[in-house]
């Protein structure tokens, strides 16, 4: 190096010193608070990078945390969460509000608005991705919070959410309720009144399509429900802060006039809110591409085929970095994420391809659907928001069910029959399939986490069981350990990202059918057929009948006269007549090889006797002489083909002995008289253990449940409503069904003797869940090989 060289380094070095001289060096709040302000200044999804490097500095640095170093972290997350939405990485968005919120409740932090910044865009996430339990939660928490900081506009927007919550999951009384009380009794600012006016439409809207509704709970549906939209406009019109809740309620009317066929008024309704939802500042490709939908739909139900098209391939366009429009193009598998629009709009593309009889591009879009709905799926940790998730998916699942059925009876090739047999067995007990499998796989402490977050569950429903007397403060500090645990059980699960959907083995199952020389029959029901699959002689066939307004009503004429006994004996013949019609509609088995008969059933069959069909109509009044469908064949129930075939009876107990409970409830208003005539009969036939009175304690029953391979249930119990869950009585204490979902039992055979036991929710998909034994474990069958 030479002098001259020697001597500018000697100046730049010093000119270096004075400049920084007297400068504190930067903390790690000043790291982090710059970081996120140059990620801000310049939001690129490139650029989310560096905010995660500075995220994983700050906790792999071993220095103790300050609370304003804590704050800071909390405050980078949120902005990245908002900004990861917005650039459609929706789990991205949900794992750091979930971080955020977990930093900011596990330090006890404060000086920021978490309601606004990261609990109120994270519940609605979580209601965007059907994750209805956790999004409920979320609210809550955040209502509560507000309640007590004494913030009206938050209680008002958690109230708004919360509906919306309840819309979706189902619980339209609730949410009708809610907004009632809410417009009645709370002090609201027009803004406040005409958002919730417009909430208050849509929960009109979904009662008005379930015709049982409209004349128990509201009458003057119709009038109610234009008026809410209308009155919401009056509120909304001369504010020009509301061109997006104007524009919701026009599309709104536009739709409902839509489904009235009124094509002319649901467009000039639509054009209107087009014209206010384009003057909304800061429009998210998230909610462009729901209004494009919307509108892709309305060109789709006037039959405007190529129109509609042109906008589902604008929405592709839109949510789809690369994506190609080409002639019939549909987007790549691995371009797919969890978005509700792409969903939609996928389904919707796949209805145009049947109208246009492309019957295979259509099952290709709704394979492309399916995948988005596991994606879905793998992002949820409750097993109602599941459930619920399913309903959806059962819906395509008829549409693809259709489509090979027609390809069948086009081509004649036997694999689109297996192909549609296969997804109305995915179809069956998801839920339950994958919570037995879970209880196989995964680690003691996931399953400890997951009985926590149900007992919790279960202190919650309890606690608002208790209605005005119910504790406030208790419910929301179980709400708040419930999130803490499914935030934590999130975090074991990530690793895990197999979604790999279970096939069944039809080779296998042909040849278990034969050993045991068994038909079997699998219904599926849907929105306008039942369709059922029997198996025999290694093949399936498909076949349908129309569940229209006299297949259902039929099936609940038949199941009434079991509700009292003096129904049959006063109506015989009638009885003969309807068992008789029933068993022709349901094209059971006839002339079959064998006399072992295995349903699978689905929707409302799932209360139906079949042993009590009647196969040949006859004049006689003497029941011992009617021709009974158990005449026929012994018959056995399973949820699902795939339950049925891992069945093994050789490894069941030879001997059956009887763990009895009988609390009797002597000497109180529940005394049960009988139940000590029941258990004497039982000890006559079975060796057991039989706990009576104080010893029929829900601890003695999980204590010596697992050592019995007959459980025989002798109490009150009640199967729930919409609010209310299901609940079974021991002497010491009721006990919800959820409360029985860990026990690590696995009985031959479970006897429920207490009311409403055979009834509950009724999930096509899951089945009459609840106190349902048939739903919930796998049944005893009493034929072998």
């Amino acid at each position: 190096m030479t002098t001259f060289v020697k001597n500018i380094v000697i100046v730049l070095t010093l000119l270096l010193s004075i400049s920084v001289f007297g400068q504190k060096p930067l903390t790690q709040e000043d790291k982090i608070y710059n970081a996120v302000d140059s990620f801000v200044a310049n939001p690129t999804a490139e650029n989310l990078n560096h905010l995660n490097s500075t995220e994983k500095a700050f906790w792999k640095n071993p220095t103790p945390k300050t609370k304003n170093e804590l704050l800071a972290i909390v405050i980078l997350n949120c902005n990245k969460a908002y900004y990861e939405n917005q650039f459609n990485k929706v789990q991205e968005a949900v794992s750091s509000y979930e971080k955020a919120w977990k930093t900011y409740q596990k330090y006890r932090l404060n000086n920021y608005d978490i309601i606004e910044f990261c609990l109120k865009p994270l519940g609605n996430l979580y209601t965007i991705l059907g994750d209805y339990d956790n999004a409920e939660n979320t609210i809550k928490q955040y209502y509560y919070i507000a309640n007590q900081e004494k913030n009206q506009p938050k209680k008002i927007a958690a109230i708004l959410n919360l509906s919306n919550v309840y819309q979706n999951s189902g619980k339209i009384d609730l949410a009708i309720d809610l907004l009632e009380k809410t417009i009645k009794t709370e002090k609201l600012s027009n803004i406040q009144k005409g958002i919730l006016w417009n909430n208050l439409g849509n929960s009109y809207v979904l009662s008005y399509r379930n015709p049982d509704r409209i004349v128990k709970i509201i009458p003057n549906i119709f009038e109610k429900l234009e008026a809410s939209y209308h009155n919401s406009i009056a509120l909304l019109k001369s504010d020009k802060t509301q061109t997006e809740t104007l524009a919701n309620c026009y599309r709104n009317l536009a739709s409902l006039n839509s489904q009235w066929q009124k094509f002319e008024l649901a467009n000039s309704y639509f054009e209107k809110a087009r014209k206010y939802f384009y003057t909304t500042p800061n429009l998210s490709a998230r909610k462009k591409a729901k209004f494009k939908y919307e509108e892709a739909s309305l060109l789709f139900q006037q039959q405007k085929l190529k129109e509609s098209i042109a906008v589902i391939e604008s929405i592709f366009k839109l949510l789809i970095p690369n994506y190609s429009n080409k002639k019939n193009s549909l987007p790549e598998q691995n371009s797919l994420y969890t978005e509700t629009s792409l969903l939609d709009a996928l389904d919707l593309r796949a209805e145009i391809y049947s109208k246009q009889n492309q019957a295979k591009k259509a099952l290709e879009a709704y394979h492309l659907a399916y995948h988005i709905e596991e994606l879905f799926s793998n992002m949820m940790v409750y097993e109602n928001s599941k459930i619920i998730n399913q309903h959806r998916v059962r819906n395509r699942t008829e549409k693809c069910i259709a489509l090979y059925d027609a390809l069948y009876q086009k081509e004649q090739k036997q694999t689109y029959i297996e192909a549609a047999f296969q997804l109305a067995e995915q179809s069956k007990s998801g839920v339950l399939k994958n919570h037995l499998l879970q209880n196989k796989r995964i680690s003691r402490k996931e399953k400890l986490h997951i009985e926590q977050l149900q007992n919790w569950s279960n202190t919650i429903l309890k606690e608002q069981q208790k209605g005005d007397l119910a504790n406030i403060e208790k419910i929301n500090e179980a709400i708040q350990k419930q999130n803490e645990l499914m935030l934590s059980l999130k975090k074991i699960r990530v690793t895990n990202t197999d979604s790999e959907k279970e096939t069944i083995d039809l080779k296998a199952l042909f040849v278990k059918l034969e050993q045991d020389k068994s038909v079997m029959i699998e219904y599926f029901s849907g929105f306008e057929k039942m369709y059922y699959f029997t198996l025999e002689n290694q093949k399936i066939k498909l076949d349908y009948y129309w569940d229209n307004h006299t297949a259902t009503p039929r099936i609940i004429s038949f199941l009434d006269y079991f509700s009292d006994a003096n129904k049959i004996n006063e109506n015989i013949s009638n009885y003969n007549h309807y068992g008789h019609s029933l068993y022709k509609m349901l094209k059971l088995p006839q002339n079959s090889n064998y006399k072992n008969l295995i349903i699978i059933p689905d929707g409302i069959l799932n209360f139906l006797p079949f042993e009590a069909l009647i196969t040949q109509e006859s004049n006689t009044t003497n029941f011992a002489q009617m021709h009974y469908l158990l005449n026929d064949y012994n018959i056995g129930y399973q949820n699902s083909a795939q339950f049925y075939l891992s069945f093994d009876p050789s490894k069941k107990t030879q001997e059956k002995t009887v763990l009895g409970i009988f609390p009797v409830f002597e000497n109180t208003p529940y005394t049960l008289t009988y139940s000590k005539d029941e258990l004497h009969s039982i000890q006559k036939n079975f060796k057991g253990k039989y706990l009576e009175n104080t010893e029929a304690t829900f601890d003695n029953f999980k204590k010596n449940a697992a050592d019995y391979s007959i459980l025989h249930l002798s109490t009150h119990a009640d199967a729930g409503d919409i609010v209310s869950p299901a609940s079974i009585k021991f002497y010491d204490q009721e006990i919800l069904y959820s409360e029985l979902y860990h026990l690590n039992i696995n009985p031959d055979l479970v006897v429920l003797s207490a009311c409403e036991t055979g009834i509950g929710k009724l999930y096509k998909s899951e089945g009459a869940a609840d106190f349902n034994w048939r739903e919930r474990k796998t049944c005893y069958f009493p034929f072998g090989k």
